[in-house]
């Protein structure tokens, strides 16, 4: 990827969800909820407190990630999209 998010930002690509349901039945692409699980593929430099320190990232690349629902702007870069979220939105990390 071609980009460096800056600050507190995180580009994270949405892991894909099954397209069809338990019971067989294929879902299609409108009616499915965007994923709220990730793998993070970029990240910023951090934000800085009040005292002008820089507050580390808690995520690094490659991790997957549990978001919110409705968190971020969806981007496309060279043809890939990614969800650009900040350390707040990121529910936890999968082990």
């Amino acid at each position: 990827m071609n980009i460096k998010p800056l600050a507190d930002r995180i580009f994270v690509k949405r892991i894909k969800q099954a397209e069809t349901s338990i019971g067989g039945i294929i879902i299609p692409d409108t009616s499915q909820d965007k994923a709220m699980e990730g793998t993070v593929v970029a990240v910023g430099f951090g934000s800085y407190d009040d005292k002008g320190e820089r507050n580390p990232f808690h995520v690094k690349e490659g991790d997957q990630v549990v978001f919110g629902k409705w968190s971020g702007d969806d981007v496309e870069v060279d043809g890939e999209e990614y969800v650009v979220i900040t350390e707040d939105n990121i529910i936890g990390i999968l082990k």
